[in-house]
């Protein structure tokens, strides 16, 4: 049967109003105090706590109440304050938001959202926390665990996690993008590990955390969110604040088996809830963004991120003097400072920095004698996790640190064993320096000689190379997938090795000056003489 022409376009406008329907919710944001689930009698409402819809933001009132808008697929979320903390949910993530969408998530291969309704309470605990040290604190930060299966699961804990159990007093952490590899499912045996570090964990969505076959950007994290809550948000910490942002731009659904197709990018509505939040702030605070697309175009000549996202952003921060930007994504790490020629007019450069991933070159290389494998990301910096050390007055400090590495090496070296005596000195001692950055100084010496400048150069580190060969020559596979194909280093120097030296062993010594003091490394090479 045919529907009347009026009927249909009721129907549509019907449909229309349910899909863009909003209500009003109400509660508490309260202190928990009498270690009873809810808001009790003995647990006081706390005043001045911003409140957001992920848009629009309000603040509690004197008895902690609120009122918020919620449209239909939105989310309620605390913003945290800086002297309090969040009660853990049953899955050990911070308990701090509540989903509204009366219909759930549509149906997809891996499950989302399920239907919620307004029902119930809007009430939202913190507890007490006790004040930063007044040097400072540390935040630990994590990039593409992109976990694909249980067994790098276990690659994930015992080569990141279980390490470092105990070891960082950190006020909270972060994973920037790219959990899992196509595999939401693997989320809540990700979370138990990373739980086990006892610290508050923040989660930002990568382009491998997509339901692949969603229809739209606005059902693309239905299964990320379902776990994680909302998209964009921000956390208060020890006079520092942290915005978590959603950069992935979701444009069409994966075809034939291949990937979804995405660039990185802003909404409208994280727009609106950036200038909100932004404007709450004292401008001389340590602001920190969390991503996972890097701001730089991460594939020469393309635009990996929307310049014109790229310039709203910007005019948003330009006031602010302290400001880092942390992303992933890349697989490789270095340090990039925005200026001019990205739109940038602050007061001086804005430094971004891109972290090594976890999971290094996804999981792959020769294993070692645990099974783990080697995991050396492309540019030659091995997998691993980064520290931010916020200090006072707006300052900070970066450390990175290489999976189960003795001694927490900061560079690897790279020589010929052997060299012929008195050969024109056209081979080099390579030095990878981890959080090498343009100006980084880094210097060698031979046989306890004077030091010698190294020279940055921009070209693939050897020692991954030799492993390509390996893997070239080899019969068989080495591992369950080959190293990554060596690509350029942006932290590489180079000194040349001295030939006209006695024949016999020479000790080569490395030294790097980072912003967190000297690190040094140490080699050696082999001359003899050549026949005829």
């Amino acid at each position: 049967m045919k529907l009347p022409f009026v009927m249909l376009i009721g129907l549509a406008l019907s449909l229309g109003a349910a899909q863009a329907r909003q209500i009003d919710v109400s509660g508490v944001v309260y202190e928990e105090r009498d270690g009873r689930p809810g808001h009790g009698i003995g647990d006081p409402g706390v005043a001045g706590v911003q409140v957001s819809n992920g848009e629009v933001i309000v603040l509690t009132g004197a008895e902690g109440r609120y009122r918020l808008p919620l449209r239909d697929g939105q989310t309620a979320f605390v913003i945290k304050p800086d002297a309090y903390a969040f009660p853990n949910a049953a899955n050990g993530l911070p308990a701090y938001w509540r989903h509204y969408l009366p219909n759930g998530s549509p149906r997809l291969t891996y499950p989302g959202i399920a239907p919620t309704g307004a029902e119930g309470h809007w009430d939202f605990a913190l507890q007490r926390e006790p004040a930063a040290s007044a040097d400072g604190f540390q935040m630990l930060v994590f990039s593409d665990s992109q976990v694909a299966s249980r067994a790098e699961v276990d690659y994930y804990d015992r080569d990141i996690v279980a390490p470092i159990e105990g070891r960082y007093p950190a006020r909270l952490g972060t994973t920037l993008g790219d959990l899992v590899n196509d595999d939401p499912g693997l989320y809540p045996a990700l979370n138990r590990v990373t739980a086990r570090l006892g610290v508050p964990w923040f989660h930002v969505p990568g382009n491998h955390d997509v339901n692949s076959d969603a229809a739209t950007d606005a059902d693309s994290l239905a299964s990320w969110r379902a776990i994680y809550g909302p998209d964009t948000y921000a956390v208060n910490e020890g006079g520092a604040s942290f915005v978590f942002l959603d950069d992935i731009v979701y444009l069409q659904p994966a075809v034939n088996g291949g990937e979804p197709k995405y660039i990185g990018g802003l909404r409208e509505d994280q727009f609106a809830f950036l200038s909100a939040y932004l404007q709450s702030l004292p401008r001389q605070r340590l602001l920190v963004l969390n991503l996972h697309i890097p701001l730089f175009d991460a594939a020469p000549g393309r635009e990996t991120f929307r310049h014109a996202d790229r310039d709203r952003l910007f005019a948003l921060l330009r006031d602010f003097p302290n400001l880092l930007v942390l992303s992933g994504h890349t697989h490789n790490q270095r340090h990039y400072y925005h200026a001019a020629a990205e739109g940038w007019h602050g007061a001086r450069p804005l430094h971004e920095y891109n972290v090594g991933a976890a999971c290094g070159a996804f999981w792959s290389g020769v294993a070692d004698a645990e099974g783990i494998p080697d995991a050396t990301m492309s540019d030659g910096t091995p997998n691993g996790f980064a520290v931010l050390t916020v200090k006072p007055g707006g300052g900070y400090a970066l450390a990175y640190h290489a999976a189960r590495e003795p001694g927490d090496a900061q560079l690897s070296l790279h020589v010929p064993k052997v060299l012929r005596q008195g050969a024109y000195p056209a081979w080099g001692v390579y030095a990878n320096v981890f959080m090498g950055q343009d100006d980084t100084d880094v210097q060698f010496r031979v046989d306890a000689g004077a030091w010698q400048p190294m020279k940055r150069v921009e070209r693939p580190d050897p020692g991954l190379l030799v492993e390509n060969v390996r893997d070239d020559l080899a019969e068989q596979l080495r591992g369950h997938g080959r190293s990554p194909e060596a690509t350029a280093s942006m932290h590489l120097w180079r000194g040349a090795l001295p030939t006209t030296l006695a024949v016999g062993e020479h000790i080569v010594d490395v030294r790097a000056v980072l912003p967190t003091g000297e690190v040094t490394a140490r080699t050696g090479y082999r001359l003899q003489q050549g026949s005829p």
